[in-house]
């Protein structure tokens, strides 16, 4: 590559990415340079103004991709700006955009022995996340997962006073070093049938082997890739790590992995899945329809759907703590989302931009409701001092609007009218009965009525228990900032879902996803 040629690029549309790796090696280096004792809050501040900064130039691109031009690729179409990528970025800023508010709040525990490494391991998360969402190859998409999974490993692992916290540190470590080890062995089959990394040469070169008798060799690829991307979105078999993670981590660290880091290990199996292996099959002449393996594989990803809303909700159940409980409903969430990937057929040329509108609903409803119940549980566990349900014991009484904010954030993960939830739950319900997946939709009807025992134990606590104090919860700036705007968030979402979902649908052109 010569000058001239770098220098051609369209380097503005990586600004947002620019952004974040210079506002991230900045603080790194004020860290380095700053005296021990001295307070580290600016660094949480400079934090939010690049996230800030980039969530304005994300915007920007929203407003004129489509006009000029679709799609832009670069770097030998390594990085590629489309839609699909706009809609994930737009989630993962205001997702660390909140985690990094409310943590304002936390590190005045004192847990973090180092406050700035929490703040710019944050925002390398956050890189590797963006770059995923806008990768078109296989290396570049690497690359940008483990930057997200090295930063999370840390950052789980940051209150290092506290055994619990090491433990759940070296269980993340250990099983996703194992998942990303079963990632790359199915990636190599994949560049050893297809000779490139790229997703659209891998898309023509697998068609090309699938008729050449190479089919067995592309479905286990397929299970390969699908073990390694389960565990980043912890779906069932591969959801164990969970619940120890979510317990062990600082609460908005959990609160990051339970919507940043699954919304990007979704955005990597849309984006892997869909374009590369997905188009691959014969055509019937007798039915006069393509016979895609994808076809095929659908009912295996149902499978995973259905136990993850299975043995998510009904472990949850049993759950005393209410981090551990919100990771076992983490585990039924993913079902939820994963159930329209599964729900793909011969329908999906008609409806593509449909199905994948109605994941990214439900990813913005639960980017609202999940992060607005783990700023309420930050609230309520610090002034308890124990991250036990019965914690929330009385919370009616002491702080009435607070248990309302909570009240919202559950019935919405419940699935009940009229919230965000509801709405998103019902879509993808709808869905799959377009689909004809009948049995799928009725376990997400059955699960979702299981998932209420646990929610309204919850309510249990805030409404008909008395708790041992009688002190009002005081709320600190960050902490009800974030619960404020979610609370919006989910009521808005949940009174005009048809408009948001429209506007979804117009905005960002997911055929795109498709084409080079």
């Amino acid at each position: 590559m010569d000058m001239q040629e770098l220098l051609s690029y369209p380097w503005s549309i990586m600004m947002p990415e620019f952004i974040i790796l210079g506002v991230a090696t900045f603080l790194s280096l004020l860290d380095l340079f700053m005296k021990e004792k001295t307070n580290r809050k600016i660094i949480a501040y400079i934090a939010l103004a690049g996230v800030g900064a980039a969530l304005f130039f994300v915007l920007r691109q929203l407003q004129t991709i489509g006009l000029e031009q679709p799609v832009y690729q670069i770097l030998h179409d390594t990085y590629r700006l489309d839609g699909f990528a706009i809609a994930f970025k737009l989630i993962f800023l205001v997702g660390v955009a909140f985690c990094l508010i409310l943590s304002l709040d936390y590190v005045k525990t004192k847990e973090i022995s180092y406050e700035g490494e929490f703040y710019y391991l944050i925002l390398t998360g956050l890189l590797g996340a963006m770059i995923l969402a806008s990768s078109a190859d296989m290396i570049t998409m690497f690359v940008g997962l483990e930057l997200l999974s090295l930063s999370s490993y840390i950052l789980v692992g940051l209150r290092k006073k506290r055994l619990q916290s090491n433990e759940s540190a070296f269980k993340y470590v250990v099983s996703g070093g194992i998942a990303t080890a079963i990632m790359l062995y199915g990636m190599s089959f994949i560049y050893g049938l297809s000779g490139s990394s790229n997703l659209f040469e891998i898309q023509d070169r697998l068609i090309t082997a699938y008729t050449e008798g190479y089919e067995f060799l592309i479905y286990f690829a397929f299970f390969l890739l699908f073990v390694g991307m389960a565990f980043k979105i912890s779906v069932v078999p591969f959801h164990m790590w969970a619940p120890d993670v979510y317990q062990g981590a600082p609460t908005p660290i959990t609160a990051f992995l339970s919507v940043v880091s699954k919304a990007a290990g979704f955005a990597l199996m849309l984006r892997l899945f869909i374009v590369t292996i997905w188009p691959i099959g014969e055509f019937n002449q007798m039915t006069g329809m393509a016979d895609l393996i994808f076809f095929d594989l659908n009912f295996y990803l149902a499978l995973a759907a259905a136990a993850s809303m299975i043995i998510g909700n009904l472990l949850a159940l049993r759950q005393t703590n209410i981090k551990r409980m919100f990771a076992y409903s983490s585990i039924a969430q993913a079902g939820y989302i994963l159930v329209p990937l599964a729900s793909l057929s011969h329908l999906f040329f008609i409806q593509n931009n449909q199905v994948v509108s109605t994941m990214i609903f439900y990813l913005f409803a639960y980017l609202f409701m999940n992060l607005g119940a783990f700023a309420v549980i930050q609230a309520v566990t610090n002034q308890a001092g124990t991250e036990d349900i019965k914690a929330f014991a009385g919370l009616y009484h002491r702080s009435p609007w607070k248990a309302f904010a909570m009240t919202i954030f559950l019935l919405s993960l419940a699935g009940l009218p009229i919230t965000a939830g509801f709405f998103g739950k019902f879509m993808i319900f709808m869905v799959t009965l377009d689909q004809g997946l009948f049995w799928l939709a009725a376990v997400m009807v059955v699960t979702s009525v299981v998932s209420y025992f646990y929610y309204f134990g919850v309510f249990r606590q805030m409404y008909m228990r008395s708790g041992d104090s009688d002190t009002p919860i005081r709320l600190s700036v960050g902490i009800g900032v974030v619960t404020v705007l979610c609370l919006v968030g989910t009521i808005v979402l949940g009174l005009v879902p048809t408009d948001a979902l429209q506007m979804i649908h117009e905005r960002f052109h997911f055929t795109e996803l498709f084409f080079r």
